[in-house]
């Protein structure tokens, strides 16, 4: 069987079709539970498969979504705005790609604009589209970033994420509590150090000198 490959950066539905059937995906739901030491066709299990395969629709929704076309649509007439453009406290569910486990967190985002600004939901769309699929925190950090420096261009972009992964709470290590933080600078919030702690500043970081390097 062939494997779904990854959404690269404004290639979202580019390719042939992949993906195994409905119905494969809830005969592998079953196998699982079977796997598990359950019945699956006891009452409570009965709907199981269905409801899991609808629930992953929703989780990597995210595999359908293009994020250059998310932040196409920008604005020029912003009467020569050119200070940081900050939104944070981005709230977002993702799933590990290592064990399937839920990161829930935040993320914040900060830019500095170059002629162009982009309507404050679009960013919020942005975290969502590379939210919604198997991920890592690092990885997601810098699609992110990224994605706003391809497409707006800015002086600059900065984006941290804080969050706590499941895989690590509730299994393995058992460790709640924990969260991790990662960041990607780029442009001025990289070579300019007032740029990045005003930034820092902004979104309630402590201990900021841990990015002075970045």
């Amino acid at each position: 069987m062939k494997t779904v490959k990854p959404v690269a950066l404004g290639q979202a539905g580019a390719g042939e079709e992949t993906r195994p059937s409905r119905a494969q995906a809830e005969e592998a739901v079953r196998t699982l539970i079977l796997w598990a030491g359950d019945d699956p066709d006891r009452e409570g299990l009965v709907s199981t498969p269905e409801r899991v395969v609808r629930a992953y629709e929703e989780y990597f929704s995210g595999y359908g979504d293009d994020p250059v076309l998310i932040l196409a649509r920008t604005f020029e007439e912003a009467d020569g705005y050119d200070e940081m453009v900050v939104l944070r406290d981005i709230r977002f569910e993702s799933h590990c790609e290592h064990h399937l486990a839920p990161i829930i967190g935040k993320v914040h985002i900060a830019y500095l604009p170059d002629k162009r600004v982009v309507g404050i939901s679009k960013l919020a769309r942005l975290v969502e589209a590379y939210a919604r699929r198997l991920q890592l925190q690092e990885r997601m950090t810098t699609q992110i970033a990224g994605a706003i420096g391809t497409v707006l261009e800015p002086k600059g972009v900065a984006v941290v994420i804080e969050a706590a992964h499941q895989c690590m709470t509730s299994r393995g290590v058992h460790k709640p509590g924990a969260a991790m933080i990662t960041s990607s600078m780029l442009g001025a919030f990289r070579t300019d150090p007032k740029t990045r702690e005003e930034f820092l500043s902004m979104i309630g970081v402590s201990g900021s000198a841990q990015f002075n390097n970045l």
